[in-house]
């Protein structure tokens, strides 16, 4: 029962929301430095729903927004021995429809479009407390304290149309490091991450101008409760800041600074496969988006000896 705990605590959690810039600071995702037996692959596929004053870049110039995201995700992860220790690999493929209204320079305007959002692809490593082990050893491990660190990459690869303000893609590469620690204490988790996320000029912002971004600096931290048998549920909460923008030399009065607190509950189906439910919302918010989404993703393990 313990490794199918562990193996279902490998998943990366999937609180997508459909827009590169939106996700780089303001996703919740607990147990990202689990230490999986190495060998074991992971297929993901998921379905997100996020409704409010959602943006996809929330340093665009809206008013009064009202935006519906249907997001779709197929994901593939690997862990893998990096220097002996305990390592992840992992790939997310976003597709998202949306749709909504708000106030451009004081004017409603609608927006209703589908695509596929910027891929991210992700490497992380323990560096104390997550030792490389095989299914077999790792079915003993005790965690203590783990120390890991990761990083993110958001390519430009998304839907893009330069004539609307509001798109799926964001037509820029986002570069995200971050450190991470779990603490095991029982049969709860406790943990602490943070992180900055760096954003590539948007050379053809709205018409071809010129739009540079900001670093946006967030911590998380969040409480973890296994209750046996591979169940566990997720408490978080995260805070992010900066990301004030310039559009053509012109600063904007834009600063981010905001605030979400979220759930996150894994069902296991059987030894292969687990369900995962997760739902976030705004409690506090300056600049940016303020939203309600929730979600559901299913997971299929295999490898490593499983």
């Amino acid at each position: 029962m313990r490794m199918q705990h562990q193996c279902a605590a490998a998943l990366v959690a999937l609180a997508l929301i459909g827009a590169a810039d939106c996700v780089s600071a303001q996703e919740l995702e607990p147990r990202a430095y689990a230490n999986a037996p190495v060998g074991l692959n992971f297929l993901i596929a998921g379905y997100g729903y996020s409704e409010g004053g959602l943006v996809t870049d929330p340093a665009i110039p809206l008013n009064n927004a009202n935006i519906r995201i249907h997001s779709e995700v197929l994901a593939y992860a690997r862990s893998f021995s990096a220097l002996g220790r305990s390592a992840k690999f992992d790939v997310i493929l976003p597709y998202a429809s949306l749709s909504g209204t708000a106030d451009v320079a004081g004017q409603p305007r609608e927006r209703e479009v589908s695509g596929w959002a910027d891929p991210r692809l992700r490497v992380s490593i323990n560096l104390l407390g997550g030792p490389a082990l095989s299914l077999r050893e790792a079915a003993t491990f005790r965690q203590d304290l783990i120390v890991g660190a990761s990083l993110q990459v958001w390519a430009p690869t998304g839907q893009y149309d330069s004539d609307k303000l509001i798109n799926l893609g964001s037509n820029r590469w986002v570069v995200k490091p971050e450190i991470g620690l779990s603490k095991a204490l029982g049969r709860w988790t406790l943990e602490l991450t943070a992180a900055a996320a760096f954003y590539e000029d948007n050379d053809d912002f709205f018409g071809g101008k010129t739009r540079e971004q900001e670093s946006i600096y967030s911590v998380q931290g969040g409480a973890i409760c296994s209750f046996g048998s591979g169940l566990w549920a997720a408490f978080g909460a995260s805070y992010y800041t900066g990301g004030r923008s310039t559009v053509d030399g012109v600063r904007g009065n834009d600063l981010q600074e905001n605030m979400r607190v979220g759930v996150i509950v894994t069902v296991p189906v059987n030894r292969h496969n687990s369900l995962k439910l997760y739902a976030n919302t705004g409690v506090s918010t300056r600049t940016g988006s303020d939203f309600d989404t929730g979600g559901v993703a299913w997971q299929y393990r295999w490898g490593g000896g499983l």
